[in-house]
């Protein structure tokens, strides 16, 4: 059974995703036309590029809402060619469109989220990476993919920008799931906050600014505004 509390905190994690997306949208509003073929901070991609995975993603976490929602296995991607497919297609489109496309996708998800049986929430499902979790993962998979490509869109918005729940939830994550390319370890000092974690065993000690901590664990920044001898990091999932 589903807790009163447990209800609330999912309520809650729902409205921390439609406040990012309400940080978002206006950013994108706010752009030219030829903005979206300048070059995002993601190599190879666009501005456009990053606007369409934001939109398709939404509708691949609307396919393991249903999943969840249905008991009906439906995978967050067709394959991954297709998804290649589907961010080349929408990446060379007008503003217009691509607003409209990221607006509608967005609501589409939150809305199907905010119904969601009770119960329904301890589903399990996979994620692309073939993983298994629970129904209610998704919604911080959710709030991954906003608060970081709205940085990766290079349009102003930065780390230290993003709220500080978030900030602290994603260091907790990066620090769990990054490996340094050579193996070594270390140590991450968080000067705001206070947290401290360790990758591998004890080495050096890298510090600095929460938000700076998780750019440079997630490789969103070369480590500006931290201090110790950063390794060489191998690519964060």
């Amino acid at each position: 059974m589903t807790s009163d509390a447990h209800l609330a905190d999912i309520a809650a994690q729902l409205d921390t995703v439609a406040a990012a997306t309400e940080r978002l949208l206006p950013a994108v509003a706010a752009l030219g036309e030829a903005d979206l073929v300048d070059p995002s901070l993601l190599p190879g991609w666009t501005r456009g590029h990053v606007l369409a995975h934001l939109s398709r993603n939404a509708d691949s976490l609307v396919n393991l809402l249903l999943w969840a929602r249905t008991g009906i296995e439906t995978p967050q991607y067709a394959s991954q060619f297709l998804r290649d497919a589907d961010i080349e297609a929408g990446a060379p489109r007008p503003l217009r469109d691509q607003l409209e496309d990221l607006t509608a996708s967005a609501e589409r998800w939150l809305a199907l989220a905010r119904v969601m049986p009770a119960d329904r929430w301890a589903a399990t499902v996979r994620n692309r990476m073939g993983g298994e979790i629970p129904a209610t993962r998704v919604i911080w998979m959710r709030r991954l993919e906003v608060e970081i490509h709205h940085v990766d869109l290079n349009i102003g918005y930065t780390p230290a920008d993003w709220p500080e729940d978030f900030t602290a939830r994603l260091l907790t994550q990066s620090l769990g799931e990054v490996r340094p390319a050579d193996g070594a370890g270390f140590t991450v000092l968080a000067t705001d906050t206070g947290y401290t974690g360790t990758v591998g065993a004890q080495g050096p000690e890298i510090s600095g600014p929460a938000a700076a901590l998780a750019a440079w664990l997630i490789g969103r920044s070369p480590g500006a505004g931290l201090t110790g001898d950063l390794p060489a990091l191998a690519a964060w999932k």
